[in-house]
């Protein structure tokens, strides 16, 4: 399993449910990395999303624990009501095609067991209200790829690639 999000210099990643920053070539880095996978995220982020819809492309699993069964199915997305049914869906399509995309509590409780973490870090400093963990202070993560700075809506991006030398099995 991965995570993939975008942080500032301060590892915030989001203020009032949404993106601290509309940038495009992000948005392709996400698509080029999500589109035919298996996305997991918590409730707030699927209503976050346009027209609180899944994302078209991927099979978009919620982890919402006073989920609606017919909803889900109405919407197009797969609900889980707990880890265990979490655990019990990643094992039918593979771990190593489900991408953690947030919020926040999603990917606090998902990244011990992510194997790698795609980060776009932002040079600014958005105001976040919401954190994602500083991968570069816990002592099982390590920085294993920096791209060559990208201008990219006014801001100077890096696209960065984790690794996590001893993730938990899920």
């Amino acid at each position: 399993m991965k995570t993939i999000v975008a942080v500032d210099n301060k590892w915030g990643i989001g203020k009032n449910n949404k993106l601290l920053f509309d940038l495009k070539a992000d948005m392709r880095h996400f698509v080029e990395h999500t589109r035919g996978k298996t996305v997991l995220m918590g409730y707030n982020t699927l209503l976050s999303l346009p027209n609180g819809m899944p994302l078209k492309g991927r099979k978009n699993i919620v982890l919402y624990p006073d989920g609606d069964y017919n909803d889900a199915a109405q919407k197009g997305y797969i609900l889980a009501r707990s880890l265990d049914e979490l655990s019990a869906l990643l094992k039918e399509c593979g771990n190593d095609e489900a991408y953690v995309i947030g919020g926040a509590m999603m990917y606090k409780t998902m990244l011990p067991y992510c194997e790698e973490a795609i980060i776009t870090k932002v040079d600014a400093d958005g105001e976040a209200t919401v954190f994602f963990d500083d991968l570069d202070k816990l002592d099982n993560w390590q920085c294993v790829k920096i791209s060559e700075p990208v201008e990219d809506c006014g801001y100077t991006i890096r696209f960065c690639v984790y690794k996590n030398t001893n993730p938990l099995q899920f």
